[in-house]
């Protein structure tokens, strides 16, 4: 898997006596979660790791060196049943997810180490994220932490629609391969798809609201996008993957650093 994180940050590059002579009480761990799963006509089953790798090897890049923050490799199979029935889609059950991430979250902790932080870009994993934070916390005492996507980049010059419902295979997803791995995404493929229109709000929404349906891709998005990809530039790519990159490095310091109130 084409990888962009600094080898000097890169975990699993480390022998385990490197490992041992770190400052484990101190030291933070990143763990990516993501998935392999159909992204349409256009773009690579390895979009949501891609992405995932090139925004946090970005983010590592600018981190003061002193600071041990080291990537560990990826979960790169997800929660993906949303996508069942494409070719290609390699889904875990949630059970298993949770099992696996529980797992190695049990492995750092018998390590010594005490900060862990769940970097998650995809979008089906997320609820199961923020359960194993809590979990994690609890069984393990670890300090966990958990940060998601482009960790609230404003995406200057997208339109509420696709920024709204453009979270599959869209423009942003799109620019961001156009930037960092060209030659897996095929601009002759382009397919648009919403779930959802801005302009016609409903009661009911597919996410993010008090009220929501349950949808599988297929449903609502023959080719498997859910967004308008046509748009993307890797101009813009790379202006986004920098502006979150910034935005990541910033959180991953400050939770380097952070003290929880009451000693909690």
């Amino acid at each position: 898997m084409k990888t962009w994180i600094p080898d000097a940050r890169n975990f699993a590059y480390l022998t385990w006596k490197q490992v041992d002579a770190l400052p484990r009480a101190a030291t933070l761990l990143v763990l990516p979660t993501a998935a392999i799963e159909q992204h349409g006509h256009h773009l690579p089953l390895a979009t949501d790791t891609l992405i995932n790798n090139l925004l946090l090897g970005k983010a590592l890049e600018q981190i003061p060196g002193e600071l041990p923050i080291y990537a560990l490799p990826p979960v790169c199979y997800g929660k993906s049943n949303e996508h069942a029935g494409f070719p290609g889609t390699l889904s875990v059950s949630a059970q298993t997810f949770l099992a696996v991430v529980r797992d190695l979250g049990a492995s750092i902790a018998a390590s010594g180490f005490k900060k862990v932080v769940l970097y998650n870009t995809h979008g089906g994993n997320t609820s199961l994220v923020d359960v194993l934070a809590r979990d994690l916390r609890a069984e393990f005492g670890l300090r966990t932490f958990s940060l998601f996507g482009s960790a609230g980049a404003a995406f200057e010059g997208v339109s509420e629609q696709e920024r709204t419902y453009g979270f599959h295979a869209g423009e942003i997803e799109t620019a961001y391969l156009l930037h960092g791995a060209p030659a897996l995404v095929h601009p002759e493929e382009y397919t648009t798809n919403y779930i959802a229109r801005v302009d016609r709000p409903e009661l009911l929404k597919p996410e993010g609201s008090a009220a929501n349906f349950a949808w599988l891709t297929k449903d609502i998005a023959p080719s498997g996008v859910m967004g308008d990809p046509t748009a993307a530039t890797a101009e813009n790519g790379e202006r986004w993957s920098n502006e979150a990159a910034v935005r990541i490095a910033e959180i991953l310091v400050a939770m380097y650093h952070f003290e929880p109130r009451h000693g909690a």
